[in-house]
């Protein structure tokens, strides 16, 4: 089973609010996931980005596939590098 970490919209329309998930690559957008690991909210003030710090990197260790967006969220929230280090 393909692990990928993703965003998955749980938002009304023209306020886009998502969820940052584990899920099995072949499942779609909105569909059932493993774990929810934090949220991301593009249009909020202050901080946007929450995630569970140690779960990312636990699922990023266990050979999950973070997807484009969610490599530069981690890469500009500094988990990406503790990833990196913890490697």
């Amino acid at each position: 089973m393909a692990v990928k970490i993703r965003l998955q919209r749980v938002g009304k329309k023209k306020m886009p609010y998502y969820k940052v998930v584990a899920v099995d690559s072949r499942k779609r957008r909105d569909g059932s996931f493993i774990e929810n690991l934090g949220q991301y909210q593009p249009v909020a003030d202050g901080e946007q980005f929450k995630v569970d710090e140690e779960r990312v990197i636990s699922w990023l260790k266990n050979g999950a596939q973070p997807t484009d967006t969610i490599e530069q969220l981690l890469k500009k929230s500094g988990i990406w590098k503790k990833y990196n280090e913890a490697k």
